[in-house]
């Protein structure tokens, strides 16, 4: 089943290098025990198919010691990135630089456009943040921010507040995935139930029809999954390019 997803990668790995960088975004809610696995298969799968991908996390403080988003803003140089590497990708802190990033924004600026200058190198550029954070970073941007619903005993409340405050604060459609497992005896465990509730809750009270992908969580990090496949096109096809060129002429 394979065959058709090697020989798209192909096609695609040729003009990945030499793309403008494309963001895309994952909605963290409260369970990164669920978000964080998914993240890095994903980024994996992104990698594998030529596209250098730098995290940028929000949920990670910059500092002196730890220097990350908000130092390669003020221009001070970052450690060398190995982009070379088959498969390499990078995560750096970013609590601190994505918010001078939206509180910087103007009416005529998108709030992301100085990652064009940052980041030149990258091919994809993911935001892990959290909903408040991704509304004052995208608001009316294409992007559909991927977020996680898990068994974790209420992924479906906190996945709904995400969601709600997403579509009404910034027109943000997200992509969904629903995090299924297996137990230790190798039977499926039923997940059914958290994104079932998300979607009632997502229709009754927003009037919105929330679809969803599912997603097996326990796999080996190299092996590529038709599930996390259709995952990483999606999220490709509704990434938001940088201006890189434009950011480079105004400064």
């Amino acid at each position: 089943m394979l065959e058709s997803w090697v020989n798209q990668a192909a096609g695609l790995q040729g003009i990945a290098l030499q793309a403008t960088p494309r963001v895309m975004a994952m909605a963290s809610h409260g369970h990164q025990q669920g978000e964080l696995p998914l993240l890095w298969r994903l980024c994996a799968t992104l990698a594998d198919l030529g596209y250098p991908v730098m995290v940028l996390d929000a949920n990670a403080l910059e500092s002196a010691d730890n220097p990350g988003l908000l130092q390669r803003l003020a221009g001070e140089p970052g450690r060398s990135d190995d982009l070379d590497e088959p498969g390499a990708w990078s995560v750096l802190p970013s609590a601190l630089g994505l918010q001078q990033l939206a509180s910087q924004a103007s009416r005529h600026t998108r709030p992301l456009d100085p990652l064009g200058n940052v980041l030149p190198n990258y091919g994809v550029v993911v935001i892990y943040a959290r909903a408040e954070v991704l509304t004052q970073l995208l608001p009316g941007s294409r992007i559909e921010p991927l977020l996680t619903v898990s068994p974790v005993k209420m992924s479906s409340v906190t996945a709904y507040q995400a969601l709600k405050q997403m579509l009404l604060e910034a027109g943000l459609k997200p992509t969904v995935a629903n995090i299924s497992v297996t137990s230790r005896s190798g039977r499926a465990m039923t997940t059914q139930l958290p994104v079932h509730h998300l979607q009632e809750c997502a229709m009754a009270f927003l009037g919105y029809r929330l679809d969803a992908l599912t997603i097996q969580a326990q796999q080996p990090e190299d092996v590529v999954t038709d599930d996390i496949q259709r995952l990483a096109m999606r999220l490709l096809e509704n990434a938001m390019p940088l201006g890189r060129q434009m950011t480079a002429r105004n400064h």
